[in-house]
């Protein structure tokens, strides 16, 4: 006898507190990944939600007759593929600001270990080089002094800025539209910016016009003390001007936690002394990835329980 309550599609896979969260409520139908999907008319008929991490295309949205909200496990939704849930008039949301600490925080320690090569430097006393070859080398780079360029200053921007200012370091940015809730100077183009700052903090959404923006030239523009940080999208920096750019000394150095085809990060960037390379691990402790699930699971149950989601995207405005 079928189920009398709502089934929530999980593709692929899913952080467990959600599952938890939404086992005693939903049926949650479980599939591989969201492209080869085989289930039958009345399975694909059955679903009502989704709770996803990465991608859901619109060809598995136009098999889902009776869709109504994709709950996105992350900031970033640009898996989903928001164009085609509008048309159906299908809900999109997303899990905003409850990691915006933690994203703001990792993005300062890994500009000070980019700067200061402080991983490098527990590498060489745990190696027992200290005692061996004496004093770890002075880091060439410092914070001290710098004009730090923000490429996007959305809400994780914001937070990031705010941590800076106690390091005394000036601050500017760019974005499509100019904040007039902030005194920071504004840039009206990311050349602009680069030709003013000497660090780089990239924290921009993955869109086409953020496609590999940060350049060769951007690169240049920075300068031969400039410091790039990526906290944002892969996509967004040339990974092959990069690595050719700190080969030939066009910037100083770089820290990045992003790449453009993860878990694969190109074998040029590991070799570089000067740059810092983490793991996608921005958001990745477990308070906050649990605060994540509970706002995908919160989407969900809201949208059943009043119609509405709890933080809807903008493409995707409720009534």
């Amino acid at each position: 006898m079928p189920s009398s309550r709502t089934t929530i599609l999980v593709p692929g896979r899913l952080h467990p507190r959600v599952a938890e969260r939404l086992g005693d409520r939903f049926d949650l139908l479980t599939v591989a990944n969201a492209v080869d999907i085989t289930l039958s008319d009345e399975q694909l008929a059955s679903v009502q939600g989704a709770a996803v991490t990465g991608s859901f295309p619109a060809t598995l949205i136009e098999k889902l007759p009776n869709l109504k909200i994709i709950a996105n496990f992350g900031v970033g939704y640009d898996g989903v593929d928001v164009k085609a849930a509008v048309v159906r008039g299908v809900v999109v949301s997303n899990t905003p600001d409850v990691l915006n600490d933690e994203v703001a925080d990792t993005t300062i320690a890994l500009l000070l270990n980019t700067v200061r090569q402080f991983h490098q430097a527990e590498t060489y006393l745990r190696e027992g080089r200290w005692v061996k070859d004496g004093p770890f080398a002075l880091s060439p780079l410092s914070l001290r002094g710098r004009h730090v360029g923000f490429y996007g200053l959305g809400r994780i921007g914001m937070e990031i800025a705010k941590r800076l200012e106690p390091f005394k370091v000036k601050i500017s940015y760019f974005t499509r539209s100019q904040r007039s809730d902030v005194d920071y100077g504004y840039y009206p183009s990311l050349k602009a910016l680069a030709q003013a700052v000497d660090t780089l903090i990239c924290i921009v959404p993955k869109t086409p016009e953020t496609y590999k923006t940060v350049n060769a030239e951007i690169l240049a523009d920075l300068g031969a003390d400039g410091v790039l940080i990526n906290v944002g999208r892969g996509w967004t920096v040339d990974e092959e001007a990069l690595i050719a750019a700190l080969g030939e000394g066009v910037i100083a150095g770089a820290g990045l936690d992003v790449f453009q085809d993860e878990p694969q990060v190109p074998a040029g960037l590991l070799d570089f002394p000067n740059v810092s390379l983490l793991p996608h691990v921005a958001s990745a402790s477990v308070p906050t990835r649990n605060a994540m699930a509970d706002l995908v699971a919160d989407n969900l149950i809201s949208w059943f329980d009043t119609g509405k989601a709890v933080t809807p995207v903008p493409e995707t405005p409720q009534k």
